[in-house]
Parts: C-alpha cells; structure tokens; sequence
C-alpha cells in the first residue's frame, strides 16, 4: 500500500499511542524512522517473549506495534547529535511523539524548535491529560485514563473498580493522531502549511466514555458497575453452558421479541416490566437468570447455533489461545505470520485491521532490530563512514 509514498514519518514514541499511530502510517506505506535509546526504548522490552535471548530480549508490544518501521538509535541530548536531528527533521515530513511538552522540549522536538528548522513540518504530540490545565505536564498510562473517565466505576463488581486489560485508550488515542496527521497532511497540499496536533490520553478516554457521561449530565442517573450485565437492555450478559461461556447482546425491541420467542415464551412480551431496552435493564437480572437456565443445559455450539438461527447476536468467550486458533479468525486473514530475530519460528502480527475495494494490502515488514538501520539512515543523510564511526564510538547513536 503506497498511499503515503514519500511521506517520511519520525517515530519518537514509546510504549503505546506513539509507536501505532506510527504503525498505521507504516501501513499506509509513509516511511516511518523509529527513533530510540541508544540501549534501546523501555517498550522493546516490555513483556519479554524470549527472555535471555543472546541476541537480545524482545517484548510483544514493541512487535506488535513497529511493522513497516525502519530502526535506529539516537540520544538527541548528546553533544553532537544536533547535526543528526537537524538533518532528520530537514528531510521529514511529520514527527510523532507521545510525551509531555517539557518532555518535548528537553529533546528538541517540540513545535517551536522544529519550525525553526522546517517550517512547513507536522507534529503529532500526545499526552495523558492535554498539553496545558492543571494536569498539562503529569505523566500517566491508560489505565490512568480510564480511571478519570469513569470506565474503571462502571467496569466489574459494584465494590471494586476494574479496569480494562486491553488498553483501548492508548490505541484509541494512536488511532485518532493517525486521523489528525492524515488531515494535516491534505491541510499542507491545500495551503503549504505545517501545524501541530494533539491528542490526550484522558480525551480519548472521554469520547469512549461520551454515552455515559452525557446520560449522568442529564438524568442524574447514578449508575454502578454490574459486572457483564448490562444497564439499558437484555439479555446482555455473559452466561455459563455445559462447557464453557458466551456473551449475548440483545438490544432493542426486535431482538427482544426474538428471544422471547426463542425461549418459547411470549409473556416476556406482555410483562411491562420488559416493555423497553429501558425498563428491560432495570429488570435485567431476571432476564439473565432465565436466559442462564437455558444456556446451562446446552453446550457452546449449541447456544451459538441456536442465537445464530434466532439472528440474536453473541460470542464465545475466547482465551487468547482459543483467539489465535479461531476459523474467523484465520479465514478472514487478520493474523500474519512474521519472522523476527531471535523468536524461534514466526508470531502472529494483527494487521492493518481494515478492507479496502481498490487498494492492496500488502505483508507488513518485520519490526527493526535496535539501531539495525542506523547506517543506512545516516548516510541518506549525507554523513560518511567516518562520521557515523563517531558517532557510534561517542554513543551518539
């Protein structure tokens, strides 16, 4: 995919929301630098998959998230490295990085100091609260921001909150500055123009949250968390069978009256208790435990088949294992076998997780060994042997 052939993006990211919106980029076919520590940034090493490796350790967020990247090292604060971020920065049209604004400037690289060197640049910065308020310059993870947008209240058991294991926000986040940069970009075609954009953790975590939150403006609701059972209509919960667990999702009236019917049982029909997705989640709990009794008595595949044929949406609850092995899965090709150094065999990457009509997808690239492009990099930029030499003896890179 040569949708943003010749965009050349740099990657400054780390952990998360950087390094995918990054990998998005790559998917499209900018060319994307990855820039890290000269022993390597935290996230290639976070969750480790082949700890003790003699060819270094790498963990499985750093290979999800660095398709279609090229590596190299730089330590931006060094003596010396002015000369090689300035050449990057000359020859780059966007700039990623997911740090605070100090944290920006104390590298160079916040919108000010890249003006000065290429006006016309894109920086796509994000946060974990916004770049200015009270919070502007705190640093914090998703599970942060899930905890400020009310997620981790309503997520679990009503007396414990419960965050996400995935964490949505950071890709949320990564997601959206990959929307911003896209847009800046058709802003520069149109006018010439450079400019900043911003994205933040809690903001993200917001838009997610929006439904809730403008319900609690309004209504003054109050709600609490009830675990898989959901709130504002029913079934929707998880429920045991014979061998294993599912999740159904009934909302609206039509789906309603499918189950009903389903259950062979038209009172449910009739019962004002039950009248509306509204009412229905207020009486939710004995929807579910009559919907229990009946999956209880069947096995998986047969509740599954059974909700199929009734057109009533559901899933089995998967383990990762279960996940990677599933014919969905592996029919619609959402998984691609990728070789890595170091890693025994191939792992499965999740690919650019869209369609297209007329535009090809094509095998994502292996993510970069540490400063495995580092060279090459540098001499595109139009230093020599003897200079990159230096660098690397002075650890520069």
């Amino acid at each position: 995919m040569n949708i943003l052939k010749g965009v050349r993006v740099l990657d400054f990211g780390r952990y998360i929301a950087g390094p995918f919106c990054g990998a998005l980029l790559g998917d499209l076919g900018a060319d994307v630098i990855r820039i890290e520590k000269v022993s390597g940034s935290e996230d290639r090493y976070t969750t480790p998959v082949n700890p003790g490796h003699p060819d270094g350790e790498v963990g499985s967020t750093f290979l999800h998230l660095n398709r279609n990247k090229r590596g190299m090292t730089l330590n931006p604060k060094k003596p010396g490295a002015d000369a090689i971020k300035r050449k990057l920065i000359e020859s780059a049209d966007v700039v990623v990085a997911n740090m605070p604004q100090t944290g920006l400037k104390d590298i160079g690289i916040d919108y000010a100091a890249l003006c000065q060197i290429k006006p016309n640049i894109i920086l796509a910065s994000s946060t974990a609260f916004g770049a200015t308020g009270p919070f502007g310059d705190r640093v914090g993870f998703d599970g942060v921001a899930q905890a400020m947008s009310g997620n981790l209240h309503m997520t679990g058991p009503a007396d414990q909150p419960m965050r996400n294991f995935h964490p949505y926000v950071d890709f949320t986040t990564g997601a959206l500055n990959t929307i911003a940069i896209l847009a800046a970009i058709l802003h520069r075609k149109q006018t010439g123009e450079g400019q900043e954009v911003q994205g933040a953790l809690l903001a993200s975590a917001l838009t997610v949250a929006g439904g809730t939150l403008i319900e609690q403006a309004i209504t003054g609701i109050n709600r609490v968390a009830s675990g898989n059972r959901g709130q504002t209509a029913a079934p929707s919960d998880t429920y045991q069978t014979v061998d294993g667990w599912i999740l159904v999702s009934a909302i609206g009236q039509p789906l309603f009256e499918r189950w009903a019917h389903l259950m062979g049982e038209d009172h449910w029909l009739q019962d004002p208790r039950f009248a509306s997705d509204a009412s229905r989640g207020e009486h939710a709990a004995i929807i579910s435990q009559r919907m229990q009794a009946w999956t209880l008595s069947r096995t998986t595949a047969e509740v599954v088949s059974e909700l199929d044929q009734a057109r009533i949406p559901c899933g089995e609850v998967l383990s990762p294992q279960e996940a990677l092995e599933h014919p969905q899965v592996n029919a619609m090709n959402y998984l691609t076998d990728i070789e890595y150094p170091g890693i025994e065999g191939s792992y499965p990457l999740p690919r650019l997780p869209l369609e297209f009509s007329k535009i090809e997808l094509e095998k994502p690239q292996r993510p970069p060994t540490l400063s495995e492009h580092t060279n090459d990099i540098l001499a595109e930029l139009g230093f020599s042997g003897q200079d990159i030499a230096e660098f690397r003896e002075q650890r520069i890179v």
